[in-house]
């Protein structure tokens, strides 16, 4: 399983780079989505969220004394490193973390801003965050969002966490389940939940997944809520940790 979710997170990682690679350096300020973010922000921030990641995974203790917007910090001193340095840094991290997520104990919980998370899942964070700052990225360079694959992880973790962007948003998570249905770009479908789930979810998969790491506006999307709870998931959807807002530790 680990193998597979590497290769997808390592390949998500690669068509991210591909799209930088490519970029005149005053592409690299161009202001994304996120306000005062720029693309050398988008990336230093997924730098330095794999090396805590890193972190996680080899020193938890060291893990234990980061500040909390460490992220933020690295994010505002981007404009200041050479995109090559930059990216040089990003693509070392990425290669660490994939090498140190391969070595940990089985069943070990790595410690995180959210819950702690099993080797999977932290692959799986890694994958969705990836993808996340990418639209970002493809955003700031008026580039279209590709849908993959690697999406599935995306939309896994969106319905794994569930029960917390409510809380996320002090709300109590509803106990009722909800049946997601969602159509992949080629017409095939992804679900999750109980078949018989009096509550749905439906819509395009990319749409789903653009939703719960909220890059997009819930009105320019085409999910269709069935239920009360289901309804209302859709307003506070995240799949990242940290506070409720679109880009908090994401």
């Amino acid at each position: 399983m680990i193998a597979g979710l590497l290769a997808d997170l390592a390949d998500e990682g690669a068509a991210l780079e591909t799209v930088l690679s490519g970029l005149a350096p005053a592409d690299w300020g161009r202001p994304t989505p996120a306000a005062g973010w720029t693309v050398a922000a988008q990336v230093a921030h997924l730098a330095w969220t794999d090396e805590v990641a890193l972190l996680a995974a080899t020193d938890p203790a060291a893990f234990a004394a980061l500040p909390a917007d460490g992220g933020d910090r690295g994010a505002s001193a981007a404009d200041a490193v050479p995109a090559a340095e930059l990216l040089d840094r990003w693509r070392t991290g990425r290669r660490r973390l994939a090498d140190a997520l391969v070595a940990a104990p089985p069943g070990v919980r790595l410690p995180w801003f959210g819950p702690p998370m099993s080797v999977p899942s932290m692959a799986t964070a890694r994958l969705m965050e990836t993808w996340a700052h990418g639209v970002d990225v493809r955003d700031a360079l008026g580039l279209p969002v590709e849908e993959s694959r690697r999406l599935d992880h995306v939309a896994h973790l969106g319905v794994r966490t569930r029960g917390f962007a409510f809380t996320a948003h002090g709300l109590p998570a509803p106990e009722a389940p909800v049946r997601v249905e969602l159509t992949r770009g080629d017409g095939s479908r992804w679900s999750a939940g109980p078949e018989d789930a009096g509550q749905r979810v439906t819509g395009p998969l990319l749409d789903f997944c653009l939703r719960v790491v909220q890059r997009r506006p819930r009105a320019a999307l085409r999910l269709v809520a069935v239920g009360p709870d289901a309804d209302r998931w859709l307003d506070v959807a995240q799949a990242f940790a940290g506070a409720p807002g679109r880009g908090s530790e994401a």
